[in-house]
């Protein structure tokens, strides 16, 4: 038995993290994120109205339409609709926010890394023309309700294959080899499937769509007796540290009275998502989709 902590023998516990999330989603909840079922599903009510209308020139929306579809519309579709994997953007709050770029710029610029979203080195005319664009489609979405929709298989052809592999072979073969675990990923993976695993390759639980659990992380603590006790991460707050070790013994301890060092293997994906430019990451998709 052990003195300086408490052992108890359960099974294996793993930490389930959901894989991307839609950007946007916090903000279309209501009151620390209360829902009503009763309202139905997003494609039948209306969309948060603008609280400050502009109008922007026709020219510049032309613009942003098409560098919209260039930079966005692989996860928000080419109109801001919506896509398998990214948020309808008429029906943000966001957006509805926006005073001509004052909370969508923040969020280009910066990303959402923990929702999947990177940031956007895009010029100020880029931007500003994304925002009229999506202040556009707004306008149009608050006189209809529409339907979320796919995203169109063209909106992910835009990056070149060849700037990928030299970027991939820059920033991935530590984990990943193209002739080893990736050989033939674009034949398992098409699409948006595809950019959500490069992005954020964490799947769903075990029992939602039959993927299985992710990655487990690993934590090393250190006792102040100097004993060092290595296991499958089980549990973690503000005050505890828990692990499984290798017999299969839960251990944890007050976090005040250890050092601990957790290990996640996918965590490399987590800091690239600071990294990449809109291209690096056009590009890496498009080399991946020759590896069949």
């Amino acid at each position: 038995m052990h003195s300086s902590d408490s052992v108890t023998q359960t099974f294996a516990v793993s930490i389930v993290v959901v894989a991307i999330t839609a950007a946007g989603l916090a903000a279309q909840r209501g009151p620390a994120g209360a829902r009503d079922d009763r309202r139905g599903s997003p494609a039948s009510q209306r969309p948060p109205d603008t609280r400050t209308p502009q109008t922007y020139p026709r020219e510049q929306i032309d613009v942003g339409r098409t560098v919209f579809a260039a930079q966005c519309g692989f996860c928000h579709g080419r109109d801001g609709a919506g896509g398998a994997g990214g948020f309808d953007l008429t029906r943000s709050t966001v957006v509805a926010e926006d005073v001509r770029g004052d909370r969508i710029g923040p969020v280009v610029r910066t990303g959402r890394a923990a929702q999947g979203m990177p940031a956007f080195s895009l010029s100020d005319s880029d931007l500003a023309a994304i925002v009229a664009f999506v202040h556009d489609r707004k306008s149009q979405a608050e006189s209809a309700n529409g339907d979320r929709r796919q995203v169109d298989p063209a909106d992910l052809q835009t990056g070149n294959a060849a700037a990928g592999q030299r970027y991939f072979q820059t920033a991935c073969p530590g984990c990943h080899s193209a002739t080893g675990d990736l050989a033939g990923v674009a034949t398992r993976y098409q699409g948006l499937a595809l950019l959500q695993r490069m992005l954020y390759p964490r799947p769903a639980p075990a029992g939602r769509g039959g993927a299985p659990p992710r990655v487990p992380q690993t934590v090393t603590v250190t006792l102040r007796s100097g004993e060092v006790v290595e296991g499958r991460l089980a549990y973690r707050d503000e005050f505890t540290i828990g692990l499984t070790d290798a017999p299969g013994w839960y251990r944890a301890w007050p976090t005040s009275q250890v050092t601990f060092t957790v290990h996640d293997p996918l965590q490399a994906h987590i800091d690239q998502l600071a990294k990449y430019t809109d291209e690096d990451m056009h590009d890496t998709l498009a080399y991946l989709q020759t590896l069949r």
